[in-house]
């Protein structure tokens, strides 16, 4: 997740796809479409961090300040957009230097996360037995919502990972999921002109999270009664979580609670935070057609963790292939897809769709 180790204007590129028939009788027809707005790519901005794990404590590489982390992320050249965390790592650092780091990269601040997830919330931020440690956490998200104002962002995003349990008996489940609905319903009612996007996940670190999964936190929106809060859908949060992340996002999108948007990669048995589309080809590609057939155009997030990698090669390696697969929407034949789709021919949709992809890829990596 968001997390340090250390103590745009939206494009218009043309997608003209002029395409002959090769006069073959079995020939597949691509139709052609004219153009396509190129989708604004961000990064949280602890893709630019150092990090830490229970084996490697001395970390994997040198200490970097969120300042550090954003002069990387200029490096790239296609980012538009970041997500940062907040208090700004290490902790010294005012919004006022922030902003000015940000605008030397030409960047801009998509939102903020606030860090209510350290060890001091041990036993749960939103959720914990203490009435003022609870009143803590609550206290630190609104505070981030207030930089959240200053820096113009379009969301704060709400990971709550101490918020769940991890033994049978532990909790009183009705318990856990009251407070966290109450603590989130008045975020959104003290900042009505703020939006707030939980990013929900099956567990880490509790071995079970309140908002668990698409359906859990879309009950839990519910609940609060507010229009001001929706889903962050982290593309490996919902794989490991054993869902159809392409199905999750159209849940979300069919009732107006699809708020953002992290990708990455995984083997789909940990939180992996690899580079996009490094595994699941197919089903990453499924995802953002269903983002796009529903049109859908919030910002196309990364949110990998390159442990061993360069940071600034991994985020240009994400947004290559995210360019790819939006390429490939263009490529894509939607009424033969629909048409297969409505006959449930598997065989023939998962035709139709490599083709497009298959084709974009290798376009791309051919640059």
């Amino acid at each position: 997740m968001s997390h340090f180790a250390e103590p745009s204007s939206r494009g218009l590129t043309q997608v003209a796809h002029v395409r002959s028939l090769s006069g073959m009788l079995n020939q597949d027809r691509i139709d052609i479409q004219e153009s396509m707005a190129e989708p604004v790519y961000g990064a949280g901005v602890w893709h630019f961090a150092t990090y830490v794990d229970r084996y490697a404590t001395d970390g994997y590489g040198e200490p970097r300040t969120i300042l550090d982390a954003i002069k990387l992320a200029g490096e790239v050249g296609d980012l538009s957009v970041l997500d940062l965390n907040w208090p700004f790592p290490p902790g010294d650092i005012t919004t006022a230097e922030v902003r000015q780091a940000l605008a030397e990269q030409n960047l801009r601040a998509l939102a903020v996360t606030p860090e209510f997830y350290t060890g001091r919330f041990a036993k749960g931020g939103f959720t914990n037995p203490d009435p003022a440690v609870r009143r803590e956490a609550i206290d630190l998200v609104a505070a981030s919502a207030e930089v959240g104002r200053e820096l113009g962002v379009d969301y704060v995003k709400i990971w709550p990972g101490q918020d769940g349990y991890d033994y049978p008996f532990q909790a009183d489940y009705t318990d856990l999921w009251g407070k966290s609905v109450d603590a989130l319903r008045e975020l959104a009612q003290s900042f009505p002109d703020l939006k707030f996007a939980i990013e929900y996940k099956p567990r880490e670190p509790r071995n079970r999270m309140v908002f668990s999964s698409v359906a859990r936190t879309l009950l839990a929106i519910e609940d609060m009664g507010v229009d001001n809060v929706g889903v962050l859908l982290d593309f490996g949060h919902s794989l490991y979580g054993g869902e159809t992340p392409a199905e999750a996002a159209r849940m979300a999108i069919a009732r107006d609670k699809l708020f953002a948007i992290d990708v990455n990669d995984n083997f789909r048995g940990w939180d992996d935070d690899m580079v996009v589309g490094s595994v699941h080809l197919l089903e990453t590609f499924e995802f953002f057609f269903a983002l796009d057939d529903a049109g859908w155009q919030g910002v196309w997030q990364l949110d990998q963790f390159p442990f061993r990698e360069d940071p600034v090669e991994a985020a240009r390696t994400g947004i290559r292939t995210m360019r790819a697969f939006h390429q490939a929407l263009g490529y894509l034949d939607r009424d033969e897809l629909a048409a297969a789709q409505a006959a449930q021919d598997a065989l023939g949709a998962q035709r139709i769709a490599k083709r497009a992809l298959f084709r974009a890829l290798a376009e791309s990596e051919s640059e």
